[in-house]
């Protein structure tokens, strides 16, 4: 069989299951045998046919040679053979093709970058809103399809979840969606056969060389969105980040570049900053609109950009795009203001006033530049002490480590070093690589305290109310991962908790 003849085949009605997984293959269904980072689907054609495959697909028929003893029987099974030179690639297609072709009656617009994803994601569907439209969005913190929204398990999940919810976003009745990009989804192609209007890059930092080894890498994988672009569409590039240029030169997409206080297509002259509002100026084709956001920080008016970018590429008006991008009020886990009771008032100068405590933020900064950013943020408004409490994930890009030491030693009055999500890692083992990025690991100004929640504790009770508490790295997340498990663990509730005890 070929896989044109298998593509129209899970296109038809009562068409045969595609799976992935060969535990949850059943009798007809199609398995694709893909290369993964931990596991490889070619190693798994023994037992899904010996679950009832009738359809294999393969990069490497060589592999149906293996004679497992668990499955001895494969040998007289009756399957089709469908061999291709990338299983992910041919995945991603059939499970488009399967759900009947839903991103393609989508305007599908993406993101991708090492920060700032998800606050693009969120702005763009913002705006899209204010124009009295529905659309859905895929990302770190949520899956939302229009009947259904739920918490995220990856930034970009496998393609045949994708093909599910596109087919979801449809039946909602909705006309756009934006998906966030993430490095690893790109470089196993499960975005491969959704044609994208538009996409943005934010920037690149130093992330996720656990996986991709080299900075180049890194680069490549995020580059490989645009080069997939067609000609008819827009790569929306951020002209302050020396890597946009080198993807400028690979996308045969037409170019609208984005940049803070910097000549370019599309700008944003940043007017005024507090604590409580950023005000800036959107600059677009001779149009001047003035934007009011919630969102803190020169990074977040540079995300606006992006979204912006996006938006006008889709083909909306500037003004409805500074609407959207002023309605947006929060984001979950990105430089969010945590209280005692749990929300604000339309006076935040008032409540912080009335709280007995310090000035108190989460957000999901997990690399040196994200911390960077939110801590320069949150420095100019700071009338006594900054203090931040960060980790490091386990089992990820060691090389971050160290950096974000060397970052929250620079720019924080207080520092306290914790555990994050330490997975199979020793959490002592994680801190120690963390503080060799510090230049004074025996200052005052350092603590080591490995449980996060009693670090939390620390920093708000130590905090006057001319205070500012940054709590970095978790984020939105409502868990912790030891091990291989999951525990509940929610930043914003702790220090909710512990804010209340000071009212």
């Amino acid at each position: 069989m070929t896989f044109d003849e298998l593509l129209a085949l899970v296109s038809l009605d009562n068409a045969p299951l595609l799976c992935a997984d060969s535990r949850l293959v059943k009798e007809g269904d199609v398995f694709v045998a893909i290369e993964g980072n931990s596991y490889d689907g070619h190693d798994f054609i023994g037992e899904a046919l010996a679950n009832g495959a009738k359809y294999i697909v393969c990069q490497r028929p060589q592999a149906l040679s293996a004679k497992p003893e668990a499955y001895p029987e494969k040998e007289n099974m009756q399957y089709e053979l469908v061999i291709v030179e990338d299983s992910a690639k041919a995945a991603a297609l059939l499970a488009q093709a399967s759900r009947g072709n839903p991103a393609s009656r989508l305007t599908n617009l993406a993101v991708t970058g090492t920060n700032g994803k998800t606050t693009v994601a969120f702005l763009v569907r913002s705006c899209i809103q204010a124009a009295g439209e529905a659309c859905g969005l895929i990302g770190t913190v949520i899956y939302d399809t229009g009947s259904v929204s739920s918490e995220a398990v990856l930034t970009t999940p496998d393609c045949l979840a994708i093909a599910e919810m596109t087919l979801q976003m449809v039946k909602a009745g909705s006309e756009y969606m934006v998906i966030e990009a993430s490095s690893h989804s790109l470089s196993q192609s499960r975005l491969e056969g959704i044609n994208f209007k538009a996409a943005a890059f934010t920037n690149l930092g130093g992330d996720h060389l656990d996986y991709h080894k080299t900075k180049e890498d890194y680069l490549a994988a995020k580059t490989k969105l645009f080069e997939a672009l067609l000609p008819d569409a827009t790569a929306v590039l951020n002209k302050e980040s020396s890597e946009a240029v080198q993807i400028a030169q690979k996308t045969s997409a037409k170019i609208l570049w984005y940049a803070v206080d910097t000549p370019t297509q599309l700008n944003a002259h940043i007017e005024s900053m507090d604590i409580s509002e950023t005000v800036f100026t959107l600059e677009y084709a001779d149009q001047r609109l003035r934007v009011k956001t919630s969102l803190l920080g020169r990074h977040n008016v540079s995300n606006s950009l992006a979204a912006a970018g996006l938006c006008i590429a889709a083909g909306f008006d500037l003004r409805t795009i500074a609407a959207g991008l002023s309605a947006l009020r929060t984001i979950p886990g990105r430089l969010e203001r945590v209280d005692g009771d749990g929300g604000f008032s339309a006076d935040y100068e008032r409540d912080i006033g009335c709280l007995g405590g310090p000035t108190t933020f989460i957000d999901y900064a997990h690399t040196d530049d994200a911390l960077r950013n939110v801590l320069s943020t949150l420095k100019p408004f700071c009338k006594a002490k900054l203090t931040v409490v960060f980790g490091c994930g386990g089992d990820r890009d060691r090389t971050k480590r160290p950096c974000m030491a060397r970052t929250a030693e620079d720019l924080a009055d207080f520092v306290i070093v914790t555990s994050d999500n330490p997975r199979t890692e020793r959490p002592e083992d994680i801190i120690r690589d963390i503080i060799v990025g510090f230049v004074n690991p025996d200052s005052q100004k350092i603590v080591v305290e490995p449980d996060r929640r009693k670090a939390i504790e620390l920093a708000i009770n130590n905090a006057s109310e001319n205070d500012i508490v940054l709590i970095a790295g978790k984020g939105h997340e409502t868990y912790q991962i030891i091990g291989k498990q999951r525990f509940d663990f929610n930043d914003k509730k702790i220090a909710q908790g512990y804010l209340k005890k000071l009212r």
